[in-house]
């Protein structure tokens, strides 16, 4: 058989192969998802923040099984799922629930290139909820838990030599029936609440790097001393090696700085520095190295943005949010990340920015990322977008069973040892995965009282951890003295009365939720949530400016930001400027965008 026959027969396999998946269900799906191809999902580079310039790309059809958590491995594999869509989304073509009972496997195999050898191969996953469990060639190489998280295994000495490597994944997730972070996820999902997402939901990739390897960095910007920190975390426990940063604006070298091994390397800037804010998302390329007589051992590719978000008192005695030591009204949506198709995973890269470039055509600047964690490539897009972040840390454990206590008799939550544990490893793994990113402004360690416990200890820990940026300790929850801001929730109004604090910046972490039906846009027909209907887009249009007028009003003297819930509607809730499907913009947008930048204009300077 020559070369080209050999060439259509595997050719032609593969059509065959990709051809057997289709999307699960009967769900309303975005068009991004319609037009979904298998053979190309997600093949973004995945870490913006660190890339190497050589990677394989994992995702696309593996083998699965559900079976019993009890179980030591699967007799057999059931089908085949597309990675990275969890078990439960009509994008992974399997759509079924695996449950606590259940645990998910994967399994495919992988051939590492022969340029490769002599490398260390890193095996890497975005985010795979909840716990999981790897092995290589038979062979166990390490273990995960967070669902929010991304984790790296050396795999080399489990590789063979030569030939194809099989990567087997176990996935056991408890949903609301554990402790762990998990969001708006339960097993019988209803109201504000949706459907659990089992398994690897991010992308997962292969890379090598040499023996001693960069391993993290931390990058930290002082406008005030106009200077560019950057700690370059090494594999290498041992001295003797130097970290070199070159910095780059449009491909000209502007800044250079080294240090050794274990030391940050501390760059001054140029006196004509350039800012980053959401009119100017200006952003500096980073080249670092690890270096040691004379020869690399590692590059990778980075980026830094010079900027500041801090609160200082002004004018009537108000603590305004400050961005580059200006005042600026933070004004953004609630924004949830699910998709109708994939749930917690975009269909794919150009879906998931295209709520990102919504919301700023709007007119907004901020968006509150609420109880969820993206993907790296999406907070990237938001620093070149000039978008600002506030996180969110996912709730869990008993949630809104908290929400009923009376915190201000000082019934405060306590829970579990294991339950606590959990949540401080998350926090912290959420804040370094993220911590690069120069969009973040605000970390907001929990939602309403959702989980709500030693507040002022998470608070205070969280910003000693990052004292860059502001901590909103409770958005809408039971406040304490404590963190940057206090956070009140309002539906579908902003309030007439509500707590103020003199001391800290005052804030509307939620309002509005205005609903509107679409018929054929909806995720469950006769289920429909929203705080107050609309029947027309002109109603729904007029309807929010009238809020936002009243909120213009009250941020002469109270608010210093507002987020308005919410970008899109997400299943039984039907309160999106978007449908599910985002097939249907629901506002008149010129209206909308004009109001939303009077308010930022008017109470910023």
């Amino acid at each position: 058989m020559n070369k080209y026959l050999i060439a259509a027969v595997l050719f032609a396999g593969a059509i065959d192969f990709a051809s057997a998946y289709k999307p699960a269900g009967n769900n309303i799906m975005t068009t991004w998802g319609e037009n979904i191809d298998p053979a190309d999902v997600w093949r973004e580079y995945p870490r913006p923040i660190m890339q190497r310039s050589e990677w394989q790309n994992l995702n696309g059809l593996w083998d699965y099984a559900i079976v019993g958590a009890d179980a030591s491995d699967p007799i057999g594999y059931q089908g085949e799922i597309l990675v990275p869509f969890c078990a439960e989304s009509a994008l992974s073509g399997v759509g079924k629930e695996v449950g606590s009972d259940n645990a998910l496997w994967y399994r495919r195999t992988f051939t590492v290139p022969k340029s490769w050898r002599d490398r260390n191969i890193m095996l890497n996953f975005g985010a795979v909820d909840w716990q999981a469990d790897v092995w290589v060639n038979g062979a166990k190489v390490g273990s995960h838990t967070g669902g929010y998280t991304p984790f790296s295994l050396d795999i080399t000495p489990a590789l063979n030599a030569k030939g194809d490597n099989e990567l087997v994944v176990r996935v056991w997730d408890p949903t609301d029936l554990g402790p762990q972070p998990r969001g708006k996820q339960v097993a019988k999902p209803e109201l504000i609440w949706y459907t659990p997402v089992t398994g690897i939901w991010q992308t997962v990739w292969i890379e090598p790097v040499a023996k001693t390897h960069i391993s993290n960095l931390k990058i930290l910007p002082d406008i005030d001393r106009n200077t560019l920190s950057v700690d370059v975390q090494s594999s290498a426990s041992e001295k003797g090696y130097m970290a070199e940063v070159t910095v780059k604006d449009g491909g000209k070298t502007i800044a250079t700085g080294k240090a050794l091994s274990g030391e940050p390397v501390v760059i001054t800037m140029p006196d004509d520095v350039k800012l980053w804010s959401p009119e100017s998302p200006h952003l500096y390329d980073l080249e670092v190295r690890l270096t040691a007589g004379g020869k690399t051992f590692d590059k990778v590719d980075s980026y830094a943005a010079m900027r500041k978000f801090s609160t200082k008192m002004g004018e009537k005695g108000m603590v305004r949010i400050q961005l580059n030591n200006k005042d600026l009204f933070h004004f953004g949506l609630l924004d949830q990340g699910w998709w109708p198709d994939g749930l917690y995973t975009a269909p794919s890269y150009e879906a998931m920015v295209y709520d990102v470039d919504k919301t700023a055509d709007w007119g907004y600047n901020m968006i509150r990322k609420h109880i969820k964690v993206e993907p790296a490539t999406w907070y990237s897009y938001c620093d070149r977008k000039g978008i600002i972040v506030w996180q969110d840390m996912p709730s869990g454990d008993k949630d809104p069973e908290w929400q009923g206590r009376n915190y201000f008799d000082g019934e405060e939550l306590v829970r579990t040892p294991e339950s606590e544990a959990t949540y401080r490893k998350e926090w912290r793994e959420i804040i370094d995965a993220l911590y690069n990113y120069p969009c973040i402004a605000v970390w907001v360690p929990f939602n309403e009282a959702w989980g709500q416990f030693k507040t002022k200890e998470i608070a205070d820990w969280t910003k000693a951890y990052d004292p860059s940026r502001l901590v909103n300790p409770a958005s809408g929850g039971n406040h304490y003295p404590c963190g940057d801001m206090v956070d009140a929730h309002s539906y579908p109004s902003p309030p007439v009365t509500h707590v103020y604090d003199a001391k800290r910046a005052n804030v509307l972490g939620e309002y509005g939720g205005i609903g509107m039906v679409v018929d054929g846009h909806i995720w469950a027909p006769d289920r429909e949530f929203s705080y107050i209907n609309c029947k027309t887009p002109a109603e729904l249009t007029d309807q929010y400016i009238g809020y936002a007028n009243f909120l213009d009003r009250l941020a002469d003297d109270w608010f210093v930001g507002a987020v308005y819930t919410q970008t899109t509607d997400v299943e039984i809730e039907v309160n999106g400027l978007m449908t599910y499907d985002r097939k249907v913009i629901k506002i008149d947008e010129p209206r909308i965008r004009e109001v939303n930048r009077r308010i930022i204009s008017n109470h910023s300077k």
